[in-house]
């Protein structure tokens, strides 16, 4: 196989669950890391996305880091916070993880937009990949940044996404 962007974040998934089929917590959030230097490829425009997804990693990190044991499932992560009634509150690790899975698939939605419409503009891939996953979640002020934050995208970056998503396909 071909050595992408991607390849860190593909080979990284294949370790998320265990034997078992739970989730393990810090190779789920390595997989989720290896997504930033992709996003880093869009440039300021997409420093928004970044920012909140490398936060809710942070947050789950430091969870986890203070009882590996206790937090190697993210369903642990969770199960404690709903336990002691805090999972609802907009610093928890559930919000986190709620948010962290959003972001992941807005840009699961990007990326397919980009490998099936050639034809569109990168703005419109982010458009509509947004409307289908984040849209519903977000106020008015959110949803009006993100729109200004696509506008900024330009449509080289979109050619070039486009080939290397292609080519990641065609492999």
């Amino acid at each position: 196989m071909e050595v992408t962007v991607f390849t860190p974040a593909l080979e990284g998934i294949k370790l998320v669950k265990s034997e078992q089929g739970e989730i393990l917590t810090q190779p789920f959030l390595d997989a989720c890391k290896h997504i930033l230097p992709v996003i880093d490829k869009f440039g300021a425009a997409m420093a928004l996305v970044k920012s909140d997804i490398g936060g809710n990693i942070s947050r789950l990190e430091s969870k986890y880091s203070s009882n590996p044991t206790k937090f190697n499932y993210l369903y642990s992560l969770v199960q404690v916070e709903v336990e002691t009634k805090t999972a609802k509150s907009s610093s928890s690790c559930t919000n986190g993880l709620l948010w962290l899975t959003r972001a992941m698939d807005f840009l699961v939605a990007l990326f397919q937009n980009l490998i099936e419409h050639a034809d569109w503009s990168m703005s419109q891939a982010c458009t509509d990949s947004y409307n289908k996953t984040l849209k519903k979640w977000h106020g008015w002020l959110a949803s009006s940044s993100f729109s200004v934050m696509f506008s900024m995208l330009s449509s080289i970056m979109f050619f070039w996404y486009s080939k290397c998503f292609c080519d990641i396909v065609n492999d």
